[in-house]
């Protein structure tokens, strides 16, 4: 398994990259291929990061050699304000989230976990708050 979503192909086509900032999980760099018609970071790019985040956070919590296969069932988001230059990302996930998630899949060999995620900007603008819904389950 990997040792960070930064690795994975789409990710790396992206140009995702880990943040430097000990507080954010991953960056998004400026590039004006991540640009929309307003001259902005595209709604798809900004998503794409978002939902990478989601699984850094699972990574890092459960580890790269945990014997599961997690899978995305559903992303909701909410677009604040138009994101300009780098965006950085950080979860939210209070550490309860985690003991559940850990609960069932020794239980049940399965569970369902939400990623809150939150974009900002380099200005520090909050561009998009994301919540990142998991199916998890052990491997065989």
């Amino acid at each position: 398994m990997k040792h960070s979503v930064t690795e994975l192909p789409f990710n790396t086509f992206l140009g995702i990259e880990s943040a430097s900032d000990p507080s954010q999980l991953l960056r998004l760099p400026f590039a004006p291929q991540y640009l929309n018609h307003l001259g902005t970071v595209h709604a798809s790019a900004q998503l794409a990061l978002a939902e990478a985040t989601s699984g850094e956070f699972l990574l890092r919590s459960l580890g790269p050699d945990s014997g599961v296969i997690p899978v995305v069932r559903r992303l909701e988001s909410k677009f604040r304000k138009p994101a300009n230059g780098s965006i950085t990302s950080t979860v939210s996930a209070p550490p309860e989230t985690l003991d559940q998630l850990r609960a069932d899949l020794a239980a049940k060999g399965r569970a369902i976990v939400s990623v809150p995620v939150e974009l900002h900007d380099e200005s520090g603008t909050h561009t998009l708050s994301a919540t990142v819904e998991w199916f998890i389950t052990k491997l065989p």
